[in-house]
């Protein structure tokens, strides 16, 4: 039997829009699978911190011959991400960012345009963004949230010309990997992978825990890290003699065990910063280094870590000074 007209067009239109979804997807992937890999990163700063934390890394890196920049965003753009939402915002940030060093490899990747973004932009995106405690959207589950783009853009980026290395303290480290996956998360796939060669992480909480705030990490741990990666870890701050933050912290990593049985760099336990897993991931653990310069965060940092901030003060040393990069940076040094 000859098909009707309604069904054929009903077929023609499914065609038309298939190959208008899968046709972009695909010329982006060929255009970029031939890209160099090249010495140049951008740095993901931690939960609540922001870009300005992260300038002293950068020019760390800058002066060891790896073009750096931050992405650009100050900390109050984590507002809308508070109590485990959705990360789609900082995805955002990072995607922005990265765009723009792999467009502009050179002296010009030390430098990114401003990412437009008001306070009545984190206002609203603090009402719509799913997930987190209140199960906004419905659920706290990753997979589970709906499709709702974060307010904010930068000016247009030009084509990538090669792919870089990612940098995420912290929080940032699992949001990179979120960055780097082929899945959707909360409705867009990143596919980082295509613009990214390298991943380091540097106090990362890798291992699942319980509550909203790790449902982002169990969802980055449903698959391998795809690209070479190097998940640091520290000691020499054990949760038993290093405060209450301390403590709170290792347990909530690890209920299980307890926090005063832990060791780690003040707020990563040394074995979640560590689980980090994949084909292509070493790992390195770094003695007596803590999580973040606490004392130069002035009286916040007295005020949310004050133990924490009296070592940092007394001279312990954090994962972003220049003798504590020495001891990571030959990952990104000896490659390509």
């Amino acid at each position: 039997a000859i098909p009707n007209i309604t069904t054929m067009a009903a077929v023609l239109k499914f065609v038309v829009v298939l190959l208008a979804v899968w046709l972009p997807a695909v010329a982006h992937a060929l255009a970029t699978s031939y890209l160099p890999d090249v010495q140049a990163a951008v740095i993901v700063p931690g939960f609540l911190t922001g870009e300005s934390d992260f300038q002293p890394l950068a020019e760390t890196l800058r002066k060891k011959g790896i073009p750096t920049v931050v992405v650009n965003m100050p900390s109050w753009h984590w507002i809308p991400c508070i109590g485990g939402r959705s990360i789609r915002p900082i995805l955002e940030r990072i995607d922005f960012a990265v765009r723009h060093v792999s467009a502009t490899i050179g002296d010009e990747a030390t430098h990114i345009p401003p990412y437009q973004y008001s306070a009545l932009d984190c206002f609203q995106d603090f009402m719509d963004n799913p997930g987190g405690i209140q199960k906004v959207g419905g659920s706290d589950a990753v997979d589970n949230f709906p499709d709702v783009s974060p307010r904010g853009k930068g000016p247009p980026t030009q084509p990538p010309k090669a792919r870089i290395a990612l940098i995420g303290h912290s929080a940032g480290g699992f949001i990179g990997r979120a960055y780097l996956s082929e899945r959707e998360y909360g409705g867009k796939a990143y596919r980082g992978t295509q613009l990214v060669h390298s991943l380091v992480t540097l106090g990362t909480p890798h291992g699942d825990a319980p509550g909203p705030a790790f449902e982002s990490v169990k969802w980055c741990n449903q698959e391998p890290c795809p690209i070479r990666a190097l998940a640091v870890g520290a000691t020499g701050t054990p949760g038993d003699s290093s405060g209450s933050l301390t403590e709170g912290a290792y347990t909530f990593c690890c209920p299980d065990v307890g926090g005063i049985n832990l060791d780690g760099d003040g707020l990563t336990t040394t074995d979640s910063s560590l689980a980090l897993y994949g084909p292509h991931v070493t790992t390195k653990v770094l003695k007596n280094v803590t999580h973040y310069p606490w004392s130069d965060a002035g009286i916040w940092g007295d005020i949310v870590a004050p133990d924490l901030a009296k070592e940092h003060r007394a001279g312990k040393l954090w994962y972003g000074d220049e003798s504590i990069v020495d001891q990571w940076i030959d990952f990104l040094l000896d490659y390509p």
